[in-house]
């Protein structure tokens, strides 16, 4: 009886090693496409004159060995309204600077690109924002009131659409916080907008704020255009991993190729003032 059972232990072994076959399953891949980093951003209380533009190629969504930067593109930004012409140089890491870019509210700009012979436009206005009043920190103003948050502050301006977009940054974190907001229910009054830290760490712990915690706070003044993109992309990101979401779609910006539609690029060319904040949790 004994060796009856040892034998069928060892058949069992044997049919459970035939069964872990490898199977090799195809991932389908989409076309590569350019993609297009225009954010040309203008701080409150500079210059603006520094600028970078960055261009890569889209990679598989397995691949992370691909070096996907695009060198030798051509990439200019032209003022519509006085006719001056930017030229980017190409610094041969993917990105294009620029060291005497002037900007100027309300004045709309165009992206030309050209790479592999075929030539990305876009076309966008620079968007100003308010300042910000100030920050403070509550227990009330989030959706746990035994957690902290932070509230900033800013005066919309009357009898005009607005739309924003906020980055909130804390210190040695990788990924900012993204949000989007407009003054559809607000118009010419102040608005507000908090942060609240609903982050966990590897061990599922939660990492709420606690007196001495720093955050950057950063607000721009965007485009419809703009803001309709971006609160997509922030939906879909934080979608990621709930299973009863939406499928993501593909997302399109507004560069347009000219010379073959059809190979459309990634990205969005945006130009926005903004104010920035840091607050230190007491």
């Amino acid at each position: 009886m004994k060796k009856f059972i040892k034998s069928l232990l060892i058949l069992m072994s044997i049919g459970l090693i035939s069964c872990s076959d490898v199977i090799d399953v195809e991932v389908p891949t989409a076309t590569e496409r350019l993609v297009i980093e225009a954010s040309l951003d203008w701080q409150k209380g500079t210059t603006g004159n520094n600028q970078t533009i960055k261009l890569s190629t889209s990679t598989p969504y397995f691949d992370t060995t691909i070096n996907n930067i695009v060198v030798g593109a051509s990439v200019k930004v032209t003022n519509v309204d006085s006719n001056v012409e930017y030229i980017f140089t190409d610094q041969n890491d993917g990105t294009y600077t620029i060291s005497n870019f002037v900007p100027v509210v309300n004045n709309t700009y165009t992206l030309e690109v050209l790479y592999n012979d075929e030539i990305y436009k876009a076309t966008e206005t620079l968007v100003a924002v308010p300042a910000i009043n100030g920050a403070d920190q509550s227990l009330e103003g989030g959706f746990d009131d035994e957690v902290l948050d932070v509230s900033i502050y800013w005066n919309d301006p009357i009898d005009e659409e607005n739309f924003y977009f906020i980055r909130f940054s804390e210190e040695q974190e990788n990924f900012p916080d993204l949000s989007s907001i407009s003054d559809e229910f607000s118009n010419g009054n102040e608005m507000d907008y908090f942060f609240e830290n609903d982050k966990e760490d590897d061990d599922g712990n939660p990492t709420e704020f606690l007196a001495g915690d720093v955050v950057d706070i950063e607000l721009y003044g965007v485009s419809e255009g703009y803001y309709n993109y971006i609160s997509l992309l922030i939906d879909q990101y934080y979608a990621g991993g709930d299973p009863f979401s939406s499928v993501p779609a593909e997302l399109r910006g507004n560069c347009i190729n000219l010379t073959n539609e059809s190979n459309y690029a990634f990205g969005f060319f945006r130009l926005s003032e903004y104010d920035t904040l840091t607050y230190t949790f007491e």
